[in-house]
């Protein structure tokens, strides 16, 4: 029995998974690098078993994903399903179900979108005999199986705790694209406040905003139609589509590190392509000085060492913030739509 802790991530950032998980975690063992995935083979098992009761999905950045693997498959191409029904009868002998539901999951890639219809016939093919035995679809299951086929000739069976888990399976939230929303980037905002805004923390009706960067208007979209009544989008290119004459949003032409409300505002939010530490040294400002209350915003990473870089960025905000006796809470992640960057939602905590 395989003993690893694997994690889905966007192609290209496998590096910044285990910068994140040394940075965090400082555990012995040894890493597998695939492309839009990466594997921690632990030197002890007991930090398996540790990291397993303690770690969540939610608190990480680049992981969209993290399973707790047992058992890893070489399979034949004749017949995939016998060898993983007999692993996973003796998963269970060994106290590891029944499970709340199975997901078939396979890399976010070119190839791994191969293997998607696979997935869903043979997902269907194996949930029916798992069901059949009393091994799957148990709504109060404390685990969730997962079989993730980096190729089809190969599985690796694993688990996650639903309550610390991303419930989207490939760890992705499949967004429709608003027909009339002026840019495709407003499906990041949209993803964010799934991903890092609590259920205490969302708009409610009549809340104000100011947009920083906004044109052509896709995140001051978001914003309305979740229920601000008063958006002030501030960018020197042009507005778009419905953004540009309605109602409740007030464009103004103007310098978005320079631009400040006349009156606090309920939320900032910022798109602005610029220097992380500059958009980081922004938005400590807004805090600090009372221009809003809580924020999301993006810093734009570089190539390479985007951990490092992430780092400095929080520090300025920590500086900034803990100096002025402001208590915050900030959470950062790496969306599915983001592409170099990274998304943070911050707010003011009372004392």
């Amino acid at each position: 029995m395989t003993h690893a802790i694997l994690f889905y991530c966007r192609p290209g950032f496998e590096a910044d998974v285990e910068a994140e998980f040394t940075f965090k975690a400082d555990i012995p063992g040894k890493w597998e690098i695939g492309q839009g995935f990466c594997i921690f083979l632990p030197k002890r098992p007991a930090d398996w078993d540790k990291l397993y009761r303690t770690l969540e999905c939610g608190d990480w950045v680049f992981p969209r994903q993290i399973i707790f693997v047992v058992e890893a498959l070489n399979l034949p191409p004749k017949d995939r399903l016998t060898p993983i029904l007999t692993a996973i009868d003796s998963l269970h002998e060994a106290h590891k179900g029944p499970w709340r539901d199975v997901w078939i999951e396979y890399p976010d890639t070119n190839d791994g979108k191969e293997i998607s219809s696979f997935s869903r016939k043979f997902g269907a093919l194996l949930d029916a005999k798992l069901a059949a035995k009393g091994l799957a679809n148990k709504p109060d299951a404390k685990a969730r199986l997962h079989l993730f086929f980096p190729t089809l000739e190969r599985v690796y069976i694993g688990f996650t705790r639903p309550d610390f888990s991303v419930n989207w399976q490939l760890g992705i939230p499949r967004l429709r694209m608003p027909t009339d929303a002026p840019s495709r980037s407003t499906l990041k905002l949209a993803e964010a406040f799934m991903m890092l805004v609590p259920e205490s923390g969302q708009v409610k009706p009549g809340m104000s905003a100011v947009d920083l960067g906004a044109a052509p208007g896709g995140w001051t979209w978001q914003m309305v139609s979740r229920g601000c009544t008063k958006i002030f989008a501030i960018d020197n290119g042009p507005m778009k589509g419905s953004m540009a004459i309605h109602p409740s949003v007030k464009h103004l032409r103007e310098d978005g590190f320079k631009y400040r409300p006349k009156s606090p505002v309920d939320w900032l939010v910022c798109d602005m392509v610029e220097q992380p530490a500059r958009i980081a040294a922004l938005i400590s400002d807004w805090l600090v000085k009372g221009h809003a209350r809580q924020a999301i915003f993006n810093f734009k990473l570089p190539m390479k060492k985007r951990w490092n870089e992430l780092q400095r960025c929080l520090e300025i905000i920590d500086d900034a913030l803990d100096g002025a006796g402001i208590r915050y809470q900030i959470r950062a992640r790496h969306l599915y739509h983001d592409r170099e960057e990274v998304t943070c939602y911050l707010t003011k905590i009372k004392r």
